[in-house]
């Protein structure tokens, strides 16, 4: 049994991820920030399900606040799994974009990348064997209107992603980023109607948790071995 720490755990995608990694045997970290409740909720639906699973809560754009939950957590076993899923949006067209919101998406999804997974590469190292699987957005590929900082956030983890697995690949840890397309949550309810899926995904229908959930396992498993520094999206056919 390997320990996996998936950050924005309570969302959608994260839930989905923290219940498939704990459907193949992993101890899972289940984190949140402001779902709180609801990362408690996933812990004890894991749990009943026959997996093992904590919750961690902790503010991944405060990086002294961070690095104090992750020496508590590696005191007890080093993570060899990391799922850096934690995002926000904060939409508006560029012309009408605030500096705070600008700010916040950057902070949350690469300061946040940072602060989460630098204090955790050393032990991992030692362990000779680690998984890193960034979740970004077709957004960082194709860019999307109203997310000039969204967009800008995910590609910066692309290439972090790059040039951390060239570092770590002769350790025995792979890199990844997955950048889903339109997939099923409340937060793309509001922002895609059925119409613009129609329009805007080959595929005609949006993704499910599940299949994003699918692939990062993959990535984090013995099978993924030889898979580093790669980009790999998931989308249904947008690009």
């Amino acid at each position: 049994m390997k320990r996996a720490l998936v950050t924005g755990g309570s969302g959608a995608i994260g839930a989905a991820i923290c219940r498939k990694l704990a459907l193949a045997g992993h101890h899972v970290y289940v984190h949140g920030h402001s779902g709180t409740a609801r990362a408690e909720q996933l812990v004890a639906e894991i749990r009943a399900a026959g997996g093992t699973a904590d919750a961690i809560v902790f503010d991944v754009t405060d990086a002294a606040v961070s690095a104090a939950a992750l020496q508590s957590l590696t005191a007890t076993g080093v993570p060899q799994i990391l799922v850096n899923n934690a995002g926000i949006h904060e939409d508006a067209v560029m012309p009408g974009m605030s500096r705070e919101q600008w700010s916040r998406v950057i902070d949350v999804s690469l300061n946040g990348f940072f602060n989460v997974t630098q204090p955790l590469l050393l032990p991992m190292i030692r362990t000779r064997w680690g998984r890193i699987v960034n979740i970004s957005s077709v957004a960082a590929i194709a860019g999307n209107r109203g997310q000039v900082n969204y967009a800008a956030a995910k590609a910066g983890l692309h290439g972090a992603t790059r040039a951390l697995a060239l570092e770590l690949a002769s350790r025995g840890i792979t890199v990844n980023s997955v950048a889903p397309g339109i997939i099923a949550s409340p937060m793309s309810e509001h922002a895609f109607s059925d119409e613009a899926i129609e329009r805007l995904v080959p595929m005609k229908r949006a993704g499910r948790p599940e299949e994003v959930a699918e692939l990062v396992e993959f990535l984090a498993s013995e099978r993924a071995a030889y898979i580093s520094g790669q980009v790999i999206s998931i989308n249904g056919g947008m690009i």
